[in-house]
C-alpha cells in the first residue's frame, strides 16, 4: 500500500489502483446482541405501478361444461353489445358467488372467455380466487404492457465503431445468453426512472462539469482535501468540486517519493467524471451515452487527489454529502441518498469509517463501495465496513473477472468489464462505457469524450454505480425503505451465478473452477457460488437485477422495534412492530410473534401474539432470537428476527430486580454494538 512519510496509508480509486494482496479479513470488536434480518418472500409482492389504485384485472376462460356456458349455447358474437354485455354480466354474477366477491365484466375474448374486474385485492390474488373455482378452466391477470424504454443515445446499442466497444452499453440491457450478468435497466425504467429528487453523491476525485452528458445532472460539492499538494488545485478544501487531474509525474515521484512513490506515476484518470456518468449520465437526448438511473442528480464530492486520499478527507466529504458535516465552512444544502464509494485500499475497516458508515446510515443514507481490483485478495476497506453494501465485479458470462476481490463482505455482484480472448493492441469486447476527457494531465478545453474499446474502464470501480444507480431507483420506487431494507431488496433480488458457459480463452484450455476464499495469491476469473447450494458468499448474494429489485421493492416489511432496549430475566419487555410496512396499496393484516432460538425455556410471551405489539419475558439469562411475520391483504409476506442479549435478573439485594454494576456495563457496551452488529449482518 502507498504511505506518506508519516506513515498513512493512502486510498486510491479502484480502477487505477491494484489493491494490496494481504490478506487481512475485517474483524470488528463489537457484542453480538441485535439482529434484524427480514426473511425474503418478494414473489409474493406484487409490482409497485399506479396500476394499484385500479381494480383488479383477470381474464378468466370457463371450461366447456360450466352451467353458465352449458345453460345458454347461443353464440355471444351473434349478440349485439347491449346483449352481450348482458350476457358476460350474467356470467360474472355466477362466478361472484363462488368468489364471494362482486365482480364486473368486461370484454369477450372467445365464447368461453372473457375479462372480469373486481375491487379490493391484486390482479394475481383474483386470478387465484378465481381459478380454484368449478367453473374455471383458468384465470391469469389481465397486465398492462408497454412499449419497452430504450434510450435513444447512440452509444447505448450495439453498433459497429470505429474505436468500439461495439457492444455498446451492453450491461444496461435485458440479460441474455452472451451477456448474463446484464443488470436489466431497460425493464426497470419501465417501472421507475430517475428524476432530480434523488441524489446520489458520487465520492471520488471530483469531475469535469463542462462535460456534456453531465449537463444538467450537476449540483453544487465540495472538494474535501486539505493537503494543497494532493489536491492538485492550488489549495486546499474548498467548495469548487471540478476535478484538476490527478496525474503523478517522474519529476512528482523524485521530488516526493514519500507522497509519490514511483507505483502511482500515471496520467489522469478523470475517476469522478467516468462514475458520474454511469450512474446519471443524460438519457434520451440522442447524444452521448445513458446513464443507469439518467434523471437522478450527482453531488460531486472530492476527496481523491495526486496518489489517492487520506481516509480523513474520505469520511469529511461522506459525512458532508449527508448533511452531518461542514467542509470549508459550507454546509450541503442537497443531502445524498445513495453515497457511492469507488475507492479503497487493504486492510480491516477502521473505527473511524465504522463509526462513519454508523452515523451515514443512520441518517437514512445507503452506502455502496467497490470491493477492489487486488485480483481474487480480500475486500478492501471501507467495502468491507458494516452497514457498506460492497460490490463485486463480473465478466459478461456472470464469473468472477479476473481483478475482482471477493469475501463474505460483498452484498452482491455487478459487471465490471472485462476483455476476453484479446491479443495486446486488439479492441476491448466488453468493457464499461463512460465520460471522460482526453486531457492526461490537466483538462482539454473541448476535450470531453467517452471511453471506448482501446481506452477502456473497467474494474469494480464501474461495477459499483451500477448498483447504486439500482439502490437510487429502488429509493425512488419506495421512499420509505430505510438502508438496510434497500440491501435486501438488492440481495434478494439478485439472480443466481451462473455455473458454467465461461472459459479462459482459446490459448488457455484451463477449465473456469469455484472461487476458493481469499489469500495471500492472486485468483483469476472463476464461478461465483451461490450461498443457497454452497452455503457461502464471495460474490454477495448474487448478479444486480436492477428491474426485479424495483419490483421487489413494493413488497412487505417486517419492523420489530424494542423498549427498553436491555432485558432483564423476569421483566417483560415491549416489542413493537408497528413499524412494519404492507405492500405498497396494501394493509396489514396478520402478525404473528414467536420465539425462534434460545433454548427451551428461553423466554415466553405475556399475552397475546397476533397483535402490534407483544410483551417478551425472558426466563434465563443469555440470548433469545425473537421473530415477527407479517402479512397484508395483497397476499404479501415478511418476516424478521431480533436476537436479544438477556442479563439475570440481581440477587444481590439491590431491590427490584435492578442490574448490578457490571451488567449495566455491559449491557451498556451492548446497547453501542447493537446498531454496528445490525450493520454488519443486515
Amino acid at each position: 500500500m502507498p504511505r506518506d512519510a508519516t506513515g498513512r496509508v493512502i486510498c486510491r480509486p479502484l480502477a487505477t489502483a491494484r489493491l494490496a494482496p494481504l490478506w487481512r479479513r475485517a474483524r470488528i470488536a463489537a457484542l453480538s446482541l441485535a439482529l434484524a434480518l427480514p426473511a425474503w418472500v418478494g414473489a409474493q409482492a406484487p409490482v409497485a405501478s399506479a396500476a394499484r389504485a385500479e381494480p383488479a384485472r383477470v381474464i378468466v376462460s370457463l371450461k366447456a361444461d360450466a352451467a353458465p356456458v352449458a345453460t345458454d349455447r347461443r353464440p355471444l358474437a351473434a349478440d349485439d353489445p347491449a346483449r352481450q354485455a348482458e350476457r358476460l354480466q350474467a356470467r360474472a354474477d355466477t362466478l361472484a358467488r363462488g368468489a364471494g366477491l362482486a365482480l364486473r365484466s368486461g370484454r369477450a375474448l372467445g365464447e368461453r372467455q372473457q375479462v372480469l374486474r373486481a375491487e379490493g385485492l391484486t390482479s394475481e390474488a383474483l386470478a387465484a380466487r378465481l381459478a380454484a373455482l368449478p367453473e374455471v378452466e383458468w384465470a391469469v391477470p389481465d397486465r398492462r404492457r408497454r412499449a419497452l424504454f430504450v434510450p435513444n443515445d447512440p452509444l447505448y446499442g450495439e453498433a459497429p465503431r470505429p474505436l468500439g466497444p461495439d457492444a455498446g452499453q451492453w450491461y444496461l440491457r435485458p440479460p441474455d445468453g452472451l451477456f448474463r450478468s446484464a443488470a436489466d435497466f431497460e425493464r426497470a425504467w419501465d417501472l421507475r426512472r430517475g428524476d432530480a429528487g434523488m441524489v446520489v453523491a458520487v465520492v471520488d476525485t471530483g469531475v469535469r462539469p463542462d462535460h456534456p452528458d453531465l449537463n444538467g445532472v450537476l449540483l453544487p460539492g465540495i472538494d474535501a482535501i486539505d493537503d494543497a499538494d494532493i489536491a492538485n488545485d492550488g489549495d486546499g478544501a474548498d467548495g469548487d468540486a471540478a476535478d484538476p487531474g490527478d496525474w503523478v509525474s517522474d519529476a512528482d515521484s523524485r521530488a516526493r517519493p514519500g507522497l509519490f512513490p514511483s507505483e502511482c506515476i500515471a496520467d489522469s484518470s478523470w475517476h469522478g467524471t467516468l462514475v458520474s456518468t454511469i450512474v446519471a449520465a443524460v438519457g434520451n437526448e440522442g447524444a452521448g451515452m445513458a446513464g443507469a438511473a439518467h434523471g437522478v442528480r450527482i453531488l460531486p464530492v472530492r476527496v481523491l487527489g495526486k496518489c489517492g486520499g487520506y481516509d480523513s478527507d474520505i469520511i469529511a466529504g461522506m459525512l458532508w454529502a449527508v448533511g452531518l458535516q461542514r467542509v470549508a465552512g459550507r454546509t450541503n444544502a442537497n443531502p445524498a441518498r445513495v453515497l457511492n464509494v469507488s475507492l479503497g485500499g487493504g486492510g480491516e475497516c477502521t473505527q473511524a469509517y465504522v463509526d462513519a458508515v454508523a452515523r451515514i446510515v443512520d441518517a437514512g443514507a445507503v452506502v455502496v463501495a467497490a470491493a477492489g481490483n487486488g485480483v481474487g485478495t480480500a475486500v478492501g476497506s471501507p467495502a468491507n465496513c458494516p452497514g457498506v453494501i460492497g460490490v463485486g465485479g463480473l465478466r459478461h458470462a456472470g464469473s468472477k473477472v479476473g481483478f475482482s476481490d471477493l469475501g463474505p463482505e460483498i452484498a452482491l455482484s455487478a459487471p465490471g468489464g472485462n476483455c476476453v480472448n484479446i491479443d495486446p493492441g486488439e479492441p476491448c469486447l466488453y468493457p464499461i462505457l463512460a465520460g471522460t476527457n482526453s486531457g492526461t494531465r490537466g483538462p482539454v478545453a473541448g476535450g470531453s469524450t467517452w471511453t471506448d474499446s482501446y481506452d477502456i474502464s473497467v474494474g469494480t470501480s464501474f461495477a459499483t454505480p451500477l448498483v447504486s444507480a439500482a439502490a437510487a431507483l429502488v429509493r425512488l420506487q419506495r421512499p420509505a425503505l430505510t438502508p438496510n431494507e434497500v440491501r435486501q431488496v438488492l440481495q434478494h433480488s439478485a439472480r443466481a451465478f451462473p455455473q458454467d458457459g465461461a472459459d479462459n480463452g482459446p490459448d488457455d484450455p484451463t477449465p473456469v473452477t469455484l472461487c476458493q476464499p481469499p489469500g495471500v495469491l492472486e485468483q483469476l476469473q472463476c464461478y461465483c457460488p451461490n450461498p443457497a447450494q454452497h452455503g457461502s458468499s464471495l460474490c454477495g448474494a448474487g448478479m444486480l437485477d436492477a428491474a426485479g429489485a424495483v419490483q421487489a421493492s413494493a413488497g412487505a416489511f417486517a419492523r420489530i422495534a424494542v423498549a427498553p432496549s436491555i432485558a432483564v430475566v423476569g421483566q417483560p419487555l415491549r416489542l413493537d412492530g408497528s413499524g412494519s410496512l404492507a405492500s405498497v396499496g396494501g394493509v396489514i393484516v396478520g402478525r404473528a410473534w414467536t420465539v425462534v432460538a434460545g433454548g427451551s425455556g428461553a423466554a415466553r410471551f405475556d399475552g397475546a401474539t397476533d397483535g402490534v405489539t407483544a410483551d417478551l419475558v425472558p426466563t434465563r439469562a443469555g440470548s433469545v432470537v425473537v421473530a415477527l411475520t407479517v402479512s397484508d391483504d395483497r397476499g404479501a409476506q415478511s418476516s424478521t428476527q431480533l436476537e436479544l442479549a438477556v442479563a439475570p435478573a440481581d440477587d444481590g439485594g439491590s431491590g427490584g430486580g435492578a442490574l448490578g454494576a457490571g451488567w449495566l456495563l455491559a449491557l451498556g457496551c451492548a446497547v453501542l454494538a447493537l446498531r454496528r452488529t445490525r450493520l454488519a449482518r443486515g
